[in-house]
Formats: structure tokens, C-alpha cells, sequence
């Protein structure tokens, strides 16, 4: 099994499923393609018929987008818990991914994933900081319904989508408290951040980056 992604640094659609497929513990194979280079188009071609990052080849079959993939890992890997087992949990937890896979443009576009950006406070317009009330009160709901320390209890495929918005939060100097928090969020956040498999995407991105 192979998995196609951009630079570690950037490429926040790439580390989803990474997340995921790191989390089933199988061996994997990983090609990452520089992004924001002139070769980078020809490159993501050669592998993706959709001509975007990431890919999962598996044999002879190639999953693209960053949520069909994680779809595919959680049927492929039913022992590994990439989807909560109750019912309840499992939609709310595919709701979260679903609106995270979809939604926030504003803060995606503002505060783009850069993990080797030095933290730093930022001016942030209106449309972002609905994003991010939405995001907490999200969270803060679940958190509250599940028990966490996740999203849905245990870790998922939900708190693989989540991963990216709490690099951003760090790297653009977003106060939860500014947006609802009583702390709860936080938490959960720099939990995100302190799991195995993000921190060796981290460590991997630093890296690329030096």
C-alpha cells in the first residue's frame, strides 16, 4: 500500500488520511511530491486521476480525495476503530468529517497549514471567527455528548480532520477563550497535537522544512 501526499509542511488535505493509515499500525509506502513548484502539476498527474494530493494505491486500486480514502481504511481495517462502533457516535463523528471535509473556507484560506511558521498572533476577519466559534462549540458539544478525550470518545477519523484546525489555531495565536471555550477544547486541541502519528508528521515536515 502506497500513499501519495504534498509537502508535510503545507499539505493539510494530505495529512488527514496519513493520520489514519498511520493509526491501523500497516506498514505503508509514502511518496510525497513537492508542492508550490513548477514540476508540482505533472507530478501529482503521473499518480492521481483527479490531479490533486492525496492518493492511496492499494494493488491495483487508486482511492483519491482525502475522505474516500479514510472511508476506504475504516472498511479495509474494521478491527482498527478508525470509526466509532456505536451508532450514534459514528454518525456525529462522520458528521464532523463531512462539515470539516466541506466547510470553514474563510479559515482555511486565511490561516493556511504551516507547520514550520513561527507562532504569532494574527488579524483575523469576521467570516474566520465564525469559523472558528462554530469549530469550538462543535467540539464542545461532542466533547460533552462522548466523554472524549476525543471528539467521539475514542480516537477516529473525526479527530484526524480536527488535526490541521489545531495546527492552525497554534500557528495564527487563536485564544479559545475568545470563542466560547471553557477549556475543554483546548485541551482536546493540544491532545491532537501530542498523538504518535501527528507527532511523527511533525517531526517528518520540520525535516523537509530545514
Amino acid at each position: 500500500m502506497e500513499i501519495v501526499i504534498g509537502t508535510k509542511v503545507w499539505s493539510s488535505w494530505s495529512m488527514r488520511p496519513w493520520l489514519a493509515l498511520k493509526h491501523t499500525g500497516f506498514a505503508f509506502d509514502e511518496r510525497v511530491i513537492p508542492l508550490r513548484a513548477h514540476t508540482t502539476s505533472d507530478a501529482v498527474a503521473a499518480f492521481s486521476p483527479s490531479g490533486l494530493v492525496p492518493v492511496l494505491k492499494d494493488a491495483d486500486l487508486t482511492v483519491w480525495d482525502s475522505l474516500a480514502i479514510c472511508e476506504y481504511l475504516a472498511e479495509r481495517f474494521t478491527d482498527k476503530g478508525l470509526w466509532p462502533t456505536d451508532p450514534a457516535a459514528r454518525a456525529m463523528a462522520r458528521c464532523v468529517a463531512a462539515e470539516m471535509h466541506s466547510g470553514f473556507a474563510s479559515l482555511r484560506g486565511e490561516c493556511p497549514m504551516d507547520l514550520a511558521r513561527t507562532p504569532h498572533s494574527a488579524e483575523l476577519s469576521d467570516a474566520t471567527q465564525d469559523n472558528i466559534r462554530r469549530i469550538v462549540h462543535l467540539c464542545a458539544d461532542l466533547l460533552s455528548r462522548f466523554g472524549g478525550p476525543y471528539l467521539c470518545g475514542a480516537w477516529s477519523i473525526a479527530d484526524a480532520f480536527l488535526t490541521p484546525v489545531a495546527t492552525r489555531f497554534r500557528t495564527y495565536g487563536v485564544k479559545l477563550s475568545d470563542y466560547g471555550d471553557r477549556g475543554e477544547v483546548g485541551t482536546y486541541m493540544e491532545a491532537l497535537l501530542e498523538t504518535p502519528e501527528y507527532r511523527a508528521w511533525e517531526e517528518a515536515a520540520l525535516r523537509e522544512a530545514a
